[in-house]
């Protein structure tokens, strides 16, 4: 089965997950309008700056059609910004900042700090197998609270972060606070793929 995976191409990490996705064998296509939509089964949503992405998006339209594709059942994955974009909620968003939605979470931006405290860490992430994940995290997000019907994929494990969620699953919806596509680990790509193939 051939998957077409666009990736939202408006600020971000979009040429690493393009090509995470390409080297697992996914038709991938860039996502800037509502007509690129109609055109893909499956949405990634890159890590970068949240507030610019929401901007841009309300700004060329887009913001509503990505809406109505996620509640329509469109399966996503959103990585660090993506998981802002995809929460329902969020903690501390900046003036006005609107989210796509989809996820039963609350997201607290920047939870990790700036951008100095940017960091990269092995992660246990059992829906993976073995070995933990090699987790990099830049100006991250973590998950305040999951609603009954999220699945919590990873928490972190020793620190002053200790127990807060940074991988989640809602049905067809994922995301992690961190940035799988900034490595050669590719397990959250293909897990996220035989996700879009189950739906």
């Amino acid at each position: 089965m051939v998957v077409r995976v666009g990736v939202l191409a408006l600020q971000g990490d979009v040429r690493e997950h393009r090509r995470q996705l390409d080297e697992l064998g996914a038709v991938t296509s860039l996502v800037r309008t509502d007509e690129d939509l109609e055109r893909i089964d499956a949405l990634v949503l890159p890590g970068g700056e949240s507030t610019t992405m929401w901007r841009l998006a309300r700004a060329v339209g887009l913001l509503e059609p990505l809406r109505a594709a996620i509640r329509a059942g469109m399966p996503a994955y959103g990585a660090c910004a993506g998981m802002i974009l995809l929460a329902d909620r969020l903690d501390n968003g900046a003036p006005g900042q609107e989210t796509v939605g989809g996820l039963d979470v609350s997201v607290r931006r920047n939870a990790f700090g700036r951008q100095v405290d940017s960091f990269e860490t092995p992660l246990e992430f059992p829906v993976l197998g073995d070995p933990p994940a090699t987790a990099v995290f830049i100006r991250a997000p973590w998950v305040d609270q999951a609603g009954p019907d999220v699945d919590v994929l990873a928490t972190v494990a020793a620190g002053p972060a200790t127990g807060k969620i940074v991988a989640v699953r809602q049905g067809p919806l994922l995301a992690t606070s961190f940035h799988p596509e900034l490595t050669a680990d590719q397990r959250v790509h293909a897990f996220f793929l035989s996700m879009v193939k189950e739906s």
